[in-house]
Formats: structure tokens, sequence, C-alpha cells
């Protein structure tokens, strides 16, 4: 292996913030919100041009798991209250269907609002350590490389990079063998007769249509590891969000990985088109109109934390002492790491639990680095449990609870794991959480 040693340079510092967060999906950017609202100077650095993630550049068709909470609900109430979209339809009418270009007007609006400082076209390359302690991170841009310094660093940027460059210990996909659920490029298409439409939303949503039963249609006449019918509604008349590409052995950290599963979703994305076309009712005219900006990676690395979530947490819905994101709830919603459908290790219609569970604040500290926060997918947890967790809602609450939290540990000049959990939590309550 051959090596080039780079010159050494002095980098610009271009800020400092109380807090920082890395990523402006849906645990970013709740977390900058909260710990803004919370008193913290807070700046946020998304990759993309948009913040969102998988709801807006991510194009993901729908939200879903523990919708009901007071940071969701204020985001779904603004983007509705937008004069600019078209609700003409009623397809989606009470459902939360995402609008992805209204939601990323509404998420600026809730970041400046909150007084987040933004800074989007950069990108996370580094961490800055004083020992095992993160005081800020190395970006890198069009106005190229700057050092940002702050008191607190949330990691939401799903894939955990800057845990990862900080030492922080992980796992990288499921235990013992590493293999990952596989990738999706969102597309929607155009055209379709809703009057007729049927639209199966589920791995296990069987459907007879004159030529068979459609998932076992899609098995057989899709490219593997492509083979399923997953078809979602929009707000939007005649458009309808596709979830049906599909890519195994993928690991979403590894560029020339990535690299390839675009090159090969976006072969699929033709026949699934002509698919549509031939075997679903109400799809004979449907056409291509969109794609997501980037593949949708559904699990990498797994971070160690102070604990570990496990499935028995979920199905038991724990109450955690030490609390910082309630009324949780999804299913193992763990797609097949081998091929299409749903994994064996899955549940969704056979999904059952006690209830709605909390996320403990322990699984979001990382054993070893201090200075840190982990917030969304990155979070500490099982390969089965991730599969839970990991949606946009639940990651939304991570972030909430991440972001209060490091607001407080700047207020009170303490390490973010020696936060006082009693004042994390009567902040979340007056923010309107409740258990």
């Amino acid at each position: 292996m051959e090596f080039y040693t780079e010159p050494e340079r002095k980098i610009e510092i271009a800020d400092r913030a109380d807090v920082i967060v890395a990523g402006g999906g849906p645990a970013g950017y709740s977390a900058a919100i909260a710990a803004a609202r919370n008193g913290a100077d807070t700046i946020l650095v998304e990759q993309f041009n948009c913040v969102g993630g998988m709801a807006t550049s991510g194009m993901m068709s729908h939200f879903t798991g523990g919708c009901d909470t007071p940071l969701f609900n204020e985001m779904m109430d603004r983007v509705q209250k937008e004069t600019a979209g078209c609700f003409c339809g009623t397809q989606g009418a009470g459902r939360p269907q995402i609008y992805h270009e209204l939601l990323k007007k509404v998420l600026l609006d809730m970041l400046e609002e909150a007084g987040v400082r933004l800074k989007l076209y950069t990108f996370v390359c580094d961490t800055i350590m004083n020992g095992k302690t993160v005081q800020g991170i190395i970006t890198e841009s069009k106005s190229g490389r700057k050092a940002i310094l702050g008191t607190v660093v949330i990691d939401a940027t799903g894939d955990g990079d800057v845990a990862a460059r900080a030492g922080a210990e992980f796992v990288l996909g499921r235990e013992g063998d590493s293999k990952c659920q596989p990738v999706t490029l969102m597309f929607r298409i155009g055209g379709v007769d809703y009057s007729r439409a049927h639209l199966p939303g589920s791995f296990e949503h069987l459907l007879d249509v004159p030529k068979g039963e459609i998932q076992a249609l899609a098995k057989q006449h899709l490219p593997p590891p492509a083979g399923h019918v997953l078809v979602y509604p929009t707000w939007i008349p005649g458009e309808v969000c596709v979830n049906m590409t599909n890519v195994t052995d993928i690991d979403g950290t590894n560029a020339d990985d990535l690299t390839r599963a675009e090159i090969i979703c976006r072969k699929q994305m033709t026949d699934i088109v002509l698919f549509l076309r031939e075997y679903l009712p109400g799809f004979e005219h449907c056409y291509l109109v969109t794609s997501a900006q980037n593949v949708g990676i559904r699990e990498t690395r797994h971070f160690k934390g102070l604990y570990t979530i496990t499935p028995e947490d979920i199905v038991e819905a724990r109450i955690f002492d030490d609390w910082i994101a309630t009324r949780n709830w999804f299913n193992f919603d763990i797609h097949n790491v081998d091929g299409s459908g749903l994994d064996k290790n899955g549940a969704q219609k056979h999904f059952s639990s006690k209830g709605q569970y909390t996320i403990p604040y322990r699984a979001c500290i990382p054993e070893k680095i201090d200075g840190l926060l982990l917030s969304g997918r990155n979070i500490s947890g099982t390969h089965k449990a991730h599969s839970n967790f990991r949606v946009m809602p639940i990651c939304m609450n991570i972030g909430q609870g991440v972001g209060t939290a490091a607001a407080i540990a700047v207020k009170d000049g303490v390490a973010p794991r020696n936060v006082e959990i009693r004042k994390i939590q009567e902040a979340l309550i007056r923010q309107g959480v409740s258990l």
C-alpha cells in the first residue's frame, strides 16, 4: 500500500459554539433545536443542501413509530400550515406522509427561530481531541478545511462518523458477521390512478392482482436482490413514493460501496417502473418523477455506550430511571440482510410488546469518550433493537433528549456524562414530553 504524506498546515478556527451538532437528519435537527431552545449557542453542520436527512434529501415516504410527541407534532402542524403546497388529494390526509419540499422549508424556519447557526454544504471529516475528550470538529467545504470548537459535540451523522474518528468503540452491523441491513434509493412516480390503485405498504401485505400475488410476482420478475413491493401515498395527486430498490452487502461507511449501491439502485428503478405498469392495477401509465439525493442507509455502526439497548427492553416496554426519550413504539423492522423482504429475525405484523418504551441517557454516552453524545440510530443498541429505534420519529425523540442534556451540561459546566438526569427530565417535561 502506497502513502502520501500531507504537508503540515494550520487550520483556521472558523467558529466556536456551546454545542456542535454534526448531521442534520431527524436526530440532528431535533438535537439542535432542543439545545438552542434550552439556551445553548448551537451550530448545526450538514453535508447536503437541506436539513431533514432521510425525510427530505433521502425522500422517505412517511414517518412511522412513536409519532405522537411534542416536537414531531409541532413540525407536522407547521407543514400543514404552509401555503405553497398542494394538499388537493385526500390520500395523505390524517397520515404522516412526508411532503419533502415543504418539510425542508419548515425545518429551516424552526432552526432559525431557535437561533441555531446552520452550516450547509459542509462535511465533517475529523475531530479535535484532547486526550479522550472531543473538543471540536474539522470540516471540509467549498470554503476549505476549517475547525469548529465546541463544549459538547453531538454525533447525529447516523453512521457515527464523529464518534468513530474520536476512537469510540463500535460494532458494525449484526453481531457475529457484521452484516448490515440492505440499502435503498427512494423515488417517486407519477401517473398513478388512485381511484383504482392498491398500495402494498409492508412485506406482509399480500395482494392478489390479475396476474397473481403481487409480492410473489415481484420475487419472480424483479432483478435480485430487489423483489418486493412497497409503495406509499403522497400529498401530491397521482404521485406515489416507491421503496423497492434493494442492495445487500453494502458497508454504508465505505464510499466505494455507496457508489456501487447508487449504480445498482438506478438500474433497478427502470425495472421497477416497468414491473408496476404491468402488474399493479392503477399503475399502467406510471412514470419516474424524481429520486432521492442519496441512498438510504439503514444500519452501520452501533457504538458501545454506558448501556446497550436490547430487544427485551423494547418488548418489555422498559421505563428507565435515566429516560431521555419517551413513548417510543415500533416493530423489529429488519430488512433481509441477504435479499428482499423481511429478515427471519424481523417482526412486523406479528410483532408484539407490552407498550411504549423509553431510551436511557446511558445509551447515548460513549463508554470511553468525553465531550461527545450520540443521537439517533448510532446509539448503543443491538442489531435487533436498533431495527426498532432507528426510525425517524424515535430518532427525533432521542435528539430532543440529547440536545437538552447538552445544553444543561454547558450551563452547569460539567461533562455530558455527569449531568444530573433529574435536570434533563424536568427540562423535557417543560417541553411537553411525558411518559
